[in-house]
């Protein structure tokens, strides 16, 4: 079960308070709730490196391994890539750690093998070790893979596509927002909705991160969760955006114009609008969404997306945290050592 991110706050503002060690608005709360969940985040891959070293225990719920490992299935991802270019396939764009990439453009899409380009050009010395239909290679190029063989020069040939690569990849967490508005007296109310939609009056052009070509000018009115073959990598729905057509190319996406500006939408999430609705089209439009896309105001919750089981740990190091904020080396000391002797006791 995920972390309440009003729990958290409302604990951390007691303690505080009780100790009159002054106050963390919601700003600084959030700000410092998102480093420590990514702080929580990080160290599951060391304590899974430790504990698989480990005498290791089947006893139900006592298992540190199964614990782990269920904490980081949660951010587990398995999307196509974002972007392609002359066999140059982009990563997804919210994957934070690469795991398996497997080629779909195949039948029985066997797993890619990730090499650097030293790598690559030894093995091209053996026929044994070339790359194959079934026995492919990537190399690895910062946010990007090269794979050969290219599909391009398949007999019989085909287009390039997103759908080629298939990557199984975790994801980061998702930031820490206790949303609010203000009541009459200027105090901050909790505001648990956590509906995400875009910021109105705005062009996505930029977001494209596939364009197509040969579409008939015009302008495209469509909902994403409504319109017939238009999808979203996330759960966002009821955004109504009109797609306009000129020189045979999108140029502009413009947001909430003809309607509303939907819901559930999330940094990283990507709409597709196929052929099908953009007459004409050589190929999908991909929409790619960012953070500064979203809903801007203070409002709209977003909840830890660590388990439950991690709020001492998340109060503390928020507690570590805030005492370096309101400059109390106390608080900090205190956190610390509480954090040291919890972390002794959790890997004896």
């Amino acid at each position: 079960m995920e972390l309440n991110v009003n729990t958290v706050y409302t604990t951390v503002l007691s303690i505080l308070n009780k100790e009159q060690r002054g106050y963390m608005t919601p700003d600084e709360f959030n700000k410092i709730a998102t480093q420590v969940q990514l702080q929580i985040f990080e160290s599951f891959f060391d304590d899974l490196n430790q504990f698989l070293r480990m005498p290791k225990t089947d006893e139900e719920f006592a298992s540190r391994v199964n614990h782990i490992e269920e904490e980081i299935s949660f951010f587990q991802e398995y999307n196509n890539a974002s972007a392609v270019s002359s066999g140059v396939y982009t990563f997804p764009t919210n994957l934070h750690r690469l795991g398996t990439v497997y080629f779909n453009a195949v039948a029985g899409t066997p797993q890619l093998e990730l090499v650097n380009r030293k790598e690559y050009k030894q093995q091209l010395m053996s026929p044994l070790t070339q790359p194959s239909k079934k026995f492919p290679i990537g190399i690895l190029k910062k946010d990007t893979i090269e794979v050969f063989p290219k599909v391009t020069t398949f007999n019989p040939t085909r287009t390039e596509a997103v759908s080629d690569l298939n990557f199984s990849y975790v994801r980061k967490p998702k930031d820490v927002r206790w949303g609010y508005s203000i009541n009459s007296q200027g105090g901050y109310l909790y505001d648990s909705s956590e509906v995400h939609g875009l910021a109105a009056s705005q062009n996505l052009i930029s977001n494209v991160t596939q364009n197509a070509t040969n579409i008939t000018n015009n302008t495209y009115n469509i909902t994403v969760g409504t319109t017939s073959g238009v999808t979203t990598s996330g759960t966002g729905r009821d955004l109504d955006l009109a797609i306009v057509v000129a020189g045979n190319t999108v140029t502009n996406v413009n947001v909430g114009i003809i309607g509303t500006t939907g819901q559930g939408f999330n940094a990283g999430d990507t709409i597709t609008i196929p052929p099908s609705v953009l007459t004409g089209a050589n190929q999908n439009v991909i929409i790619t969404l960012t953070q500064s896309n979203l809903y801007v105001g203070t409002r709209f919750s977003q909840q830890f997306e660590i388990d439950s089981s991690q709020q001492t740990n998340t109060i503390l190091e928020i507690l570590k945290y805030s005492g370096i904020v309101i400059r109390d080396p106390q608080i900090v000391q205190a956190a610390q050592q509480e954090l040291i002797q919890q972390e002794a006791n959790e890997k004896r």
